[in-house]
């Protein structure tokens, strides 16, 4: 079993330009032969990954900021498409970039509030998020979602399908841990 975890914990681990390529290294880096289940999580309890680093993002022209939800998605459809069981250990906020990383991995347990808050800003999700919201909870509830920037906590992503457990904060770790040795 191996463990990544996003580390920016003073910036609600937002998702920056280094902070998706490191992702994308750890994931080439990945043993294929000894490591057979994979936990991602976000340093800290405040955000798995609050969402993209919008001060970096405030600054990129229109190709560049193309570019970097092309990179995003890249990397996310990396993690989706691993041939090991993925696992999102969500603590805290998964809002944006957050919320399309937790959806890139096959099940989700967490403490956590789930949302795509930047369509509220006239943002469509870049990193893939709205196929993979669609796929995991439907159509229906996708297009409600996204279409009015709705959060969701941890009860109702359960109740909804966007997780699969919800777990104290506390013991979130240990039981996703127990998940990936089974």
């Amino acid at each position: 079993m191996g463990g990544l975890t996003i580390n920016r914990p003073a910036a609600l681990n937002a998702l920056n330009d280094q902070v998706i390529r490191e992702l994308d290294e750890a994931l080439d880096s990945i043993d294929l032969d000894s490591i057979r289940c994979l936990v991602v999580t976000g340093e800290g309890q405040k955000a798995f990954v609050a969402g993209a680093d919008i001060g970096q993002m405030s600054g990129l022209s229109n190709a560049e900021g193309e570019a970097f939800g092309k990179l995003g998605n890249d990397v996310f459809r990396k993690l989706e498409t691993l041939p090991i069981p993925t696992i999102a250990a969500v603590c805290g906020f998964a809002l944006g970039g957050g919320c399309e990383l937790a959806m890139s991995c096959d099940i989700r347990s967490d403490t956590a509030v789930f949302g795509q808050p930047e369509v509220g800003l006239g943002i469509t999700p870049g990193f893939g998020g709205t196929q993979r919201m669609a796929r995991l909870i439907g159509m229906g509830r996708a297009k409600e979602l996204l279409y009015t920037a709705r959060k969701v906590k941890a009860p109702e992503a359960l109740a909804i399908g966007l997780v699969q457990g919800v777990y104290p904060a506390e013991q979130l770790m240990e039981e996703a841990l127990k998940m990936a040795q089974r």
